[in-house]
């Protein structure tokens, strides 16, 4: 690639979605690098890397978070941008979009569809289908899914297909049926309630359904807030185009749709740093949107994050104290050998193999600049399969450290891909964050990030090959340089819905 690759055109239009003409050169430059993989030394296991908490120390953080919720410290972050195309895969080879279904897709369909009085959407497609002069439960019995299929996902009836997950009814309960969305405003009752009633809650959303979701927010969260006795203190943003990356063909140059046109590409969940950065947040929990469970298990699910919040807090408690003195110029050995104990058993930063040969000052620069950033603790829960990242100790720029390390990252060494798949645990994305520095000022999350985590995939448009770019993944070289802490939670706790199938699991019936 060359500086001549871009058109004037192309960079005014490049300017136009809000990118600067540095970042389109980087981004080009991106794609003619050897692929960046992470360097996995061994799994982190209960006793390595992934702590386990007693039933005197979890009640003891339960208690320590319950205190900091009730002060109104805490926000829900939760990324809802995502479509549920996916989640219908099955479902779309019946419709004739694509291939003929496979015989997997089949049961898949066979499966719910046998089931279809079980979705807490039954009634409302039931509805869609009357208005058609169509039985829905009669279709099914005969086994005329591909019309089910129809108007479930298309505009013709509830449209999942083109939906965000969040608006698509998740649970059933007795007041009725019960979004993705609806299900984390409750849940933040339990996890981010200040003593005054209020729930902040803050969700990024695609472009062009900001309207529903406010309308959504505004019919349900009277009733809830009424049930639960809080106040609901909602905000959304978008992912910013501005984040997006630009497409190239197989030879690496700007793919063009048309003549003189380039496609822009939504640059992964990694974006969403920008939307993090912006809240200037104090304790924030993360979790995805298709995560949630139902209310028998909502108050000992929101236990389980409160501990999490409770080492944190306690975490930045001794880390703010040992930096308010480390950064003071009188700092003497007792605080910097203090500090390098603390730093080596709780939060598992080696000690450099030169430390003793080095002077005092060097010793406080390296604690200052390894000690002095954000802090995260992520549950792990027991790896049952799901597809997904893991929590690996792994060799950086920095040394060794603990990372959350996705399928996508890894070498494709046989050695590596071993190491992955002997992985005990597996992120759920259910971390809480700790935003602010030792005086209360907010981080700049930008400089705690591994730029060159980026991941470069191949896909189709319009039957043409393309590349694009990812940035780091929020959770993986987004957080790469954060202080980081693991904790193993239940299983139960993990309810994700990636298929359709998924929402006839236990976990979200009844």
């Amino acid at each position: 690639m060359t500086l001549r690759m871009y058109t004037e055109r192309d960079l005014e239009k490049i300017r136009k979605h809000g990118l600067s003409d540095a970042e389109a050169y980087r981004q080009a430059e991106l794609f003619t690098r050897p692929p960046v993989y992470a360097d996995l030394l061994r799994p982190c296991t209960p006793g390595d890397g992934i702590r386990q908490l007693d039933e005197e120390t979890f009640d003891r953080l339960v208690s320590r978070g319950a205190r900091s919720m009730a002060s109104g410290r805490f926000l829900k972050f939760v990324p809802a941008s995502g479509r549920a195309s996916r989640m219908f895969a099955a479902l779309h080879a019946l419709r004739g979009r694509r291939s003929p279904p496979s015989a997997e897709e089949l049961a898949e369909a066979e499966t719910c569809f046998k089931s279809l009085s079980k979705f807490a959407f039954h009634d409302e497609l039931k509805r869609a289908m009357k208005r058609a002069g169509l039985n829905a439960d009669k279709l099914a019995a005969e086994n005329r899914y591909a019309e089910i299929a129809e108007h479930l996902l298309g505009p013709q009836g509830l449209n999942y297909a083109d939906i965000p997950k969040a608006l698509i009814s998740f649970h059933q309960t007795g007041e009725g049926s019960r979004t993705a969305f609806e299900e984390h405003l409750i849940e933040a009752s339990q996890v981010v309630r200040a003593k005054d009633g209020a729930c902040r809650l803050h969700f990024t959303v695609p472009h062009g359904y900001l309207d529903r979701f406010e309308d959504l927010l505004e019919e349900t969260a009277p009733k809830h807030e009424k049930r639960l006795g809080a106040r609901f203190e909602v905000s959304f943003s978008a992912q910013k185009r501005s984040t997006d990356t630009i497409v190239v063909g197989p030879d690496n140059e700007p793919f063009r749709p048309k003549d003189d046109e380039l496609l822009f590409w939504a640059g992964g969940h990694g974006a969403l740093l920008e939307n993090l950065n912006a809240l200037r947040a104090d304790i924030l929990f993360i979790k995805n949107i298709d995560n949630v469970v139902t209310d028998r298990l909502k108050e000992s699910a929101g236990r389980h994050k409160l501990a999490l919040a409770g080492l944190l807090l306690e975490t930045q408690e001794k880390l703010f104290d040992l930096l308010s003195r480390i950064y003071s110029k009188a700092a003497d050995q007792t605080v910097i050998d203090e500090a390098m104990r603390y730093a080596e058993k709780h939060l598992l930063i080696p000690r450099p193999a030169d430390w003793d040969s080095l002077p005092r000052e060097a010793h406080r620069t390296f604690l200052i600049e390894r000690l002095d950033r954000p802090i995260r603790v992520c549950g792990m829960v027991p790896n049952a399969g799901e597809p997904g990242g893991g929590p690996f100790w792994t060799r950086g720029k920095e040394g060794v450290s603990m990372q959350i390390v996705e399928r996508a990252q890894v070498a494709p060494a046989e050695e590596q891909r071993a190491l992955f798949a002997s992985a005990t645990h597996f992120n759920p994305v259910d971390i809480v964050c700790g935003l602010k520095d030792y005086l209360d000022e907010s981080f700049d999350l930008e400089r705690f990030r591994d730029p060159d985590a980026v991941l470069v995939s191949e896909k189709m448009w319009e039957g043409r090959p393309i590349r694009i770019l990812e940035h780091p993944g929020l959770w993986n070289g987004g957080m790469a340089r954060w202080l980081t802490l693991f904790v193993e939670m239940p299983a139960w706790t993990f309810q994700p819905v990636k298929t359709l199938a998924d929402l006839l699991k236990e976990g979200h019936q009844g």
